[in-house]
């Protein structure tokens, strides 16, 4: 989904993650505006990378279980921005909130995400190896 919808991430700090999004052809609905998945999908692709990176990689994963999107403006082109930021980080779960903005700061969306923090087994599918961070 990543790479269909042209997300790029951005930033990484030490308490936030972000990426950005182009508004074109792959992502706007047919009147021609941001479709709302599509900004959906930016903010569970930086929260749940973001809650990945505050657990220990080799020992747990989290999962997105839940998320709410409130569209607040248009967006036609350029691109948009989503950045995370922890509002829970728990042993079990963790509550992050995403703010997308097109390219003047101007809000588009909020989003709120809940993570499920699950425990690594020897025999998950699911790869220890996240996008962003910088082989050694």
């Amino acid at each position: 989904m990543v790479s269909h919808v042209g997300i790029v991430f951005t930033d990484i700090g030490e308490d936030n993650l972000t990426a950005r999004m182009p508004v074109d052809h792959r992502t706007k609905q047919p009147l021609g505006l941001l479709h709302g998945g599509a900004s959906t999908v930016l903010a569970e692709t930086v929260g749940s990378l973001a809650a990945n990176y505050c657990v220990e990689q080799d020992k747990a994963f989290c999962v997105g279980m839940d998320i709410n999107t409130s569209h607040l403006r248009m967006a036609t082109g350029g691109f948009v921005t989503g950045t995370a930021h922890p509002l829970h980080l728990g042993a079990q779960v963790h509550v992050w909130e995403i703010r997308i903005k097109d390219e003047t700061g101007k809000l588009v969306s909020f989003n709120r995400l809940t993570c499920k923090v699950l425990k690594r087994r020897s025999d998950d599918l699911v790869s220890s190896r996240l996008p962003i961070k910088e082989e050694s």
